[in-house]
């Protein structure tokens, strides 16, 4: 009974492990010793404690002579130091992690009994050991603590020929109990070493890194004690050899091989398809991670570049390369740390160099991106405005309303009339019809990871419905291992800065149509040339002021920016360095855009509103005019104009100008327009002023410097300043009240 309690909790403890690397590895299930090993007590080497059996009770030792009494403690302590009971001297049961005890016959003689009890320490030692290497032997405990098991075993070896050269000596009549302890002596330190390794790794359930940490640090703390260090040495490095294994199968050829769970490099299960869907995919950071509780201690400097080293490799033979390191050579366990430095930064460099050199050159990484560029940064001049003239009736449709397929074939006919078809990753853009207007994505974007992102993703979405305009986007299909650097989250934002600046050349556009069709108007003396100028006035500030923020975005954000990337991925020495400055670029790209503010994305949005409006409503009165101007110049003439009727159609044209010039009065006395204008006028100067004061602000506070430009662009020539500074002064009068 006492063995089976004694056992329960190793038991319960190999349960707990087995069940949790088979949740983890289904596939390859920890092998199991059939049960006969545990429930046979002989097996283990350990002392079996049972009841005394029934009988005759001995003589007690103490009635015996001296010489009779020496000897059968001899004979007694040879049996206890292998772990068998003797006469005299018992072991006591031992409870969980307790040190084994002995029970000597009290009527032994003091001075034998003293001595007696100085050789005892060894056989509790052995018997600690002893129970450490049968229960770490298990599959369970993994490759390191059964390579520190079998060195154990080796040194265990050394003591049981040590007590049989005692055995010997005593069956010869050689051996005093004296002669005894001082043959003991030189193992007692050996074994009170193991012993203690033995119940430290097993207090603090060690297995793989944590086991060699432990041991790397008991070598090191027994410098000036060579026997001590020697001893620890020679158990730290055994333990390690598989470790290392796993090491150097990872960076030197980009694999774990860890069945049980052991290597500070921990694999995930994560598919590298949905890089290029989900937004939230974090295939880089997660497929491999660290795991401190693992990382021996004299790799802790060295953690962060043994994961890079592996990772690398990794992806190159997921390309179906097999990449091995030429300097390869095995990792042995040392005191001096410079030697694992040394083959860790050779093979780093390698990597480094195998997959950067594979990125750039073989998958042409940097033509990717400015391919990507030429489109989503809208590089290509000529190819958006043929995209953009002929896909213009089809893109005002309801998003609903638009056939895909015919977009992309429009796309593929812009593509091959303009300069872009000379770009030969052209085939990889894609048309994209989004769910959500650009202000929508980019809140829903911004809210990620933060408080409001649950009440965003829930909220309703609006009922008005999206025009093709306002749901456009590129896509660009980008395939393993590029996918790593342009991920969705990538080109998600390039997507944003795209629809934001695409958005801003459509507003263009159609205040340069409105420009076209005022045109007309100086045909025509009409009395309300006041409200005409008015309305070509702000006219042409909106023109102003949407050209001046695409230049700003386009000159001043993202070719300076760009330039700084194409330049810095020119030195990178590894993929992270590229991974850093590509999200770098288009941070600062976004930020500058003043698309990661939502309060200034607000207020430019509503920009951009009122322009569209007030181009709707010039484009409706200017239609009304062509409507009118239709109905009065049908002409009659079936041949050549006579000069009568040259002079009566010169007439004619006078007359249908007058008619046109009144009827636009009329219409513009009767519907209000003026005051419309000046609605319109008032509502974007009003916005304009509030853009301008808030970009004063955060280019103040919060040291956005680049804004400025904008302030400087929009009111080159003072015309706010004056307002600003009004407004400048209300606030701080405000702030100090």
């Amino acid at each position: 009974m006492c063995l089976i309690f004694c056992l329960q909790p190793a038991e319960v403890t190999r349960k707990m492990l087995r069940d949790k690397h088979n949740k983890k590895n289904p596939t390859q299930p920890i092998p199991v010793f059939p049960n006969w090993v545990y429930e046979r007590p002989s097996l283990l080497g350990d002392f079996i404690t049972s009841p005394t059996p029934a009988g005759d009770p001995p003589v007690a030792i103490g009635t015996l002579p001296m010489t009779t009494q020496e000897q059968a403690v001899v004979e007694d302590l040879l049996f206890v130091l292998i772990g068998v009971d003797g006469r005299d001297i018992t072991a006591q049961p031992v409870l969980g992690r307790q040190n084994r005890s002995f029970i000597v016959d009290s009527t032994l003689d003091m001075s034998i009994k003293e001595l007696v009890n100085r050789i005892l320490p060894v056989a509790s030692y052995y018997s600690t050991i002893t129970r450490f290497i049968e229960e770490k032997s298990s599959f369970e405990y993994g490759q390191v603590n059964h390579a520190l098991t079998a060195a154990m075993r080796t040194l265990m070896k050394e003591y049981l020929i040590l007590v049989t050269q005692l055995e010997h000596l005593q069956r010869q009549g050689l051996l005093s109990l004296q002669k005894l302890w001082f043959y003991i002596q030189p193992t007692m330190r050996t074994m009170e070493i193991l012993a203690s390794i033995a119940s430290s790794l097993d207090k603090g359930e060690c297995m793989g890194g944590s086991t060699l940490s432990l041991l790397h640090d008991r070598t090191f703390n027994y410098t000036g004690d060579s026997q001590a260090q020697e001893l620890c040495l020679y158990l730290t490095k055994a333990a390690s050899v598989p470790y290392f294994e796993i090491l150097e199968k990872w960076i030197y050829r980009g694999i774990i091989k860890d069945p049980y769970s052991e290597f500070m490099v921990e694999e995930h299960e994560l598919q590298k398809e949905k890089i290029q869907e989900d937004y939230n995919d974090k295939y880089w950071d997660q497929r491999y991670t660290i795991v401190l509780h693992r990382i021996p201690s004299f790799l802790q400097k060295m953690a962060d570049k043994i994961l890079s080293t592996g990772k690398y490799l990794n992806v190159v033979r997921e390309c179906g390369r097999d990449v091995t390191c030429p300097d390869a050579k095995e990792v042995l366990y040392t005191l001096k740390e410079r030697a694992y430095v040394e083959q860790i930064e050779k093979a780093y460099n390698y990597a480094s160099k195998v997959l950067l050199d594979f990125l750039m050159e073989e998958k042409e990484l940097v033509s990717r991106l400015r391919s990507i560029k030429h489109y989503f940064l809208m590089d290509k001049g000529d190819f958006f405005v043929h995209f953009m003239d002929l896909t213009e009736e089809e893109l005002k449709k309801p998003v609903d309303d638009i056939v895909p397929p015919r977009l992309e074939a429009l796309l593929e006919l812009a593509l091959r009339m303009s300069t872009a078809n000379t770009d030969p990753f052209k085939d990889d853009l894609k048309i994209d019809l989004m769910p959500h207007d650009v202000i929508t994505q980019l809140l829903r974007v911004l809210a990620i990871e933060t408080k409001q992102e649950k009440a965003i993703i829930n909220a309703d979405s609006t009922d008005v419905a999206l025009s093709g305009l306002e749901a456009f986007s590129f896509d660009y299909i980008v395939k393993w291992p590029l996918s790593l650097i342009i991920n969705r989250k990538a080109l998600t934002r390039y997507q944003m800065l795209f629809r934001h600046m695409f958005y801003c050349k459509h507003v263009e556009r159609m205040l340069c149509n409105v420009w076209i069709s005022n045109k007309d108007f100086k045909l025509y003396s009409l009395n309300s040339a006041k409200w005409f100028s008015a309305a070509f006035a702000l006219r042409q500030r909106m023109l102003n002021f949407v050209q001046n923020i695409q230049y700003y975005m386009m000159f001043e954000v993202m070719e300076p920016t760009w330039h700084i990337m194409e330049t810095n991925l020119k030195t990178a020495s590894n993929i992270d360095d590229v991974l850093c400055h590509h999200t770098s670029f288009l941070d600062n790209c976004l930020k500058d855009c003043m698309l990661t503010n939502p309060e200034l994305l607000k207020i430019f949005s509503k920009l951009m509103s009122v322009c569209v409006m007030f181009t709707n409503c010039m484009q409706r009165f200017t239609q009304s005019m062509r409507l009118e101007r239709l109905s009065l110049e049908q002409g009659t003439m079936d041949g050549p104009p006579t000069q009568s009727e040259q002079a009566e159609e010169a007439e004619k044209k006078r007359l249908t100008t007058k008619l046109l010039a009144e009827h636009v009065d009329a219409l513009q006395s009767d519907a209000g327009f003026e005051a419309t204008i000046s609605k319109f006028d008032s509502n974007f100067s009003m916005l304009l002023l509030d853009l301008l004061d808030k970009l004063s602000i955060y280019s103040t506070n919060d040291c956005e410097h680049s804004m400025i430009s904008i302030i400087y662009r929009l009111d080159f020539n003072g015309f706010y300043t004056e307002r600003l500074e009004r407004m400048a002064v209300e606030r701080s009068q405000k702030a100090a009240a």
